[in-house]
């Protein structure tokens, strides 16, 4: 080839994505929840076997045995289930501090290690896409992926003029295949909903917004946009010359197909490679903390999925961030409540003020008086106070926020759920590259949360001097 393969089809990019999710039909929806019924028994079964078979050879196991056995067969039943299934078990992957920690562990094998599709219905989509097989758009593509997951898997090729790219490809006839399962979870969320844990939970919003993730990522289009406004907001500040995401090759796709630069570089959390390369681990996660707070507090747009096979450190030292499908929003008007709530839990020590910014947010569903709401948020807040910052831990702060929350009838917002995760994973790879490191005690992450509490004295101000 003479010149970079253009698609010679119509130009999807500007229509709809090609699999979304749709209403599927009573017996679709039977038959698939039929077929679920079926395997979640399998592996109750399963389980139960291997426990007795325990008990006859007079070896009781251990709790923690127990434990293990059940997260391995509860991630072999979802695998059995398929990619809906898949995507929830990533989902508890990707929630250090929300589930156990060996439910978690278990279910990191599901991130990028998903058993591949087959390479003629990869071929077919190509076709579908460009008119033309994967061997005549790319000069060499590697039909064996890097990485597979629930929704795409991920091949090498290179260009006409030699340069090395990664092809993200979603597996064909994915959204035909997610619809009947959300139509079940859809309904045992209602279920659930008829418990107090439940409605705690809120599970119908849960699968509302694991549905709407789900949609989202099945247009690549979307998460093409998502990097590049993430690295926009970035760019201009600080800590624009940290960071850096792949460069997208328009012209290479589709909303199924998507082309990228290949970066060569190291996980974040391996840690001996890490300091092999000379890395400074204080610097790395130093930048992740920043980068995640400047981009939810200014930028509006954070990453969703900060998992370790998302972050990368290449040779200069910069953080590569990969697979945006999953982001997070902040409005302006969120953003300013935001910055007004850290002052008043911080700063001010004005507790019945956080609770009203809590309600603002639309979190609580049972506030009481202001003055009662001020009073629980000060029984979480205050022993913080007291806290040397360094020593301070999300997973323990979540925790609190979690038995507040039972006690409110509180649903936090989706964005405030999912930027404390991405919180979650700092902590995890501060304890691997620098753990007497003490974040909050760092002088730039010190002044950068100075920054935000002097911008919300600004917006104080100026929301009295309109009053007035």
């Amino acid at each position: 080839m003479n010149k970079p393969p253009v698609n010679t089809q119509v130009d999807r990019r500007a229509q709809p994505a090609h699999a979304q999710l749709r209403p599927v039909s009573p017996l679709s929806e039977a038959y698939r929840f039929g077929s679920t019924a079926v395997q979640a028994s399998v592996g109750v079964a399963r389980f139960a076997a291997s426990t007795a078979l325990d008990a006859l050879r007079l070896r009781p196991p251990t709790a923690q045995l127990t434990a293990r056995r059940a997260a391995q067969e509860v991630r072999a039943t979802f695998e059995r289930l398929g990619p809906t299934y898949v995507k929830l078990g990533q989902l508890i992957a990707s929630s250090p501090g929300v589930f156990t920690e060996t439910l978690a562990a278990e279910f990191e094998g599901l991130l990028d290690r998903v058993p591949p599709a087959d390479p003629t219905e990869i071929r077919q989509l190509f076709i579908e896409e460009f008119g033309r097989p994967p061997e005549e758009v790319f000069a060499t593509f590697d039909t064996r992926p890097i990485a597979s997951a629930s929704i795409a898997q991920v091949h090498t090729a290179t260009l006409p003029d030699g340069t090395e790219v990664v092809v993200k490809i979603q597996r064909p006839g994915i959204g035909a295949r997610l619809a009947p399962d959300v139509a079940i979870l859809d309904r045992l969320a209602a279920l659930a909903e008829r418990s107090e844990y439940g409605r705690m939970l809120s599970a119908r919003h849960f699968v509302e917004d694991f549905a709407a993730g789900l949609d989202a990522e099945l247009d690549f289009g979307n998460e093409a946009s998502a990097m590049r406004e993430w690295y926009e907001c970035l760019r201009p500040g600080p800590f624009g010359d940290r960071v850096r995401v792949p460069r997208v090759y328009d012209e290479l796709s589709t909303p199924r197909v998507l082309t990228m630069e290949r970066i060569y570089a190291t996980r974040i959390d391996d840690a001996a490679g890490v300091r092999a390369a000379g890395h400074d681990g204080v610097a790395l996660c130093r930048n992740l903390l920043l980068s995640l707070l400047e981009s939810a507090f200014h930028g509006g747009l954070f990453h969703g999925d900060l998992h370790a096979g998302n972050v990368l450190v290449d040779d200069d030292g910069r953080l590569v961030l990969l697979d945006f499908g999953i982001v997070g929003r902040f409005t302006p008007r969120t953003r300013r409540i935001l910055r007004q709530l850290v002052v008043d839990l911080i700063v001010r020590n004005d507790f019945e003020s956080a609770g009203r910014a809590i309600f603002l947010l639309g979190a609580v569903r049972n506030p009481g008086s202001s003055a009662q709401g001020g009073a629980d948020i000060e029984k979480v807040a205050a022993p913080l106070s007291s806290t040397d910052l360094g020593s301070m831990s999300y997973t323990d702060l979540g925790r609190q926020l979690a038995a507040l929350a039972r006690a409110h009838d509180a649903r936090l917002p989706r964005e405030l759920v999912l930027v404390g995760k991405q919180l979650l994973y700092v902590e995890k790879y501060m304890k691997l590259l620098a753990p007497r490191w003490k974040a909050l005690s760092d002088r730039e992450i010190y002044g950068y949360m100075a920054g935000i509490m002097k911008e919300a004295e600004r917006d104080r101000r100026a929301s009295g001097a309109s009053v007035r």
